[in-house]
């Protein structure tokens, strides 16, 4: 496995080792010793999720505050997306920037999203299946998030505002500037 380093401090791309030949690949998606070894300190993932999206569909951007505050591990398992996400430490140097990368079944690259992070994706490809691992279990009481065409932030999602399509709920989060001291 390859690791690259992002311009936010503890968020990781993952390359993985692909051996192909006439009959297809493989590759290891994951190994906790190799991880904690790449990170150099434990996590514990807890929790597997997947999703199914079509073209057009933004999940995001979503994150759990206080002691429900998750750490991901995320990937594509077929498709494409646009993968974002927001470091919301506050004695963070990135603190409010953002960092976005193409994830596809393709390049089979992964995205470690630590804790106190905000995260979201869009679907580039006429539907993606999305998978992620996650190092707590998610409480609805917790759970919050940033809106998508938050200004301050102002993400370029790489598709025009009208094809996307972001759920109500979604729509309604609160911007950047608005999140509380402590989350």
């Amino acid at each position: 496995m390859e690791v690259e380093k992002t311009p936010l401090e503890g968020c990781l791309v993952l390359h993985p080792k692909i051996f192909e030949d006439n009959r297809g690949h493989f590759f290891e998606s994951f190994s906790q010793k190799r991880f904690e070894e790449v990170l150099g300190y434990q996590v514990n993932f807890v929790q597997d999720n997947q999703s199914y999206s079509t073209k057009g569909v933004l999940r995001g951007l979503h994150f759990q505050k206080g002691g429900f505050a998750q750490a991901k591990l995320v990937s594509v398992l077929f498709g494409k997306v646009l993968d974002v996400v927001v470091d919301l430490r506050k004695n963070s140097t990135t603190y409010g920037q953002h960092f976005s990368i193409e994830l596809n079944s393709e390049n089979k690259k992964q995205l470690f999203v630590p804790r106190g992070f905000a995260h979201g994706f869009v679907v580039l490809s006429e539907e993606v299946h999305f998978f992620y691992k996650c190092d707590n279990y998610y409480d609805k009481d917790s759970e919050s998030g940033i809106v998508f065409n938050d200004s301050f932030l102002n993400i370029d999602w790489k598709l025009n505002t009208n094809k996307i399509i972001v759920s109500s709920k979604d729509k309604q989060l609160p911007s950047f500037s608005t999140l509380p001291d402590r989350i």
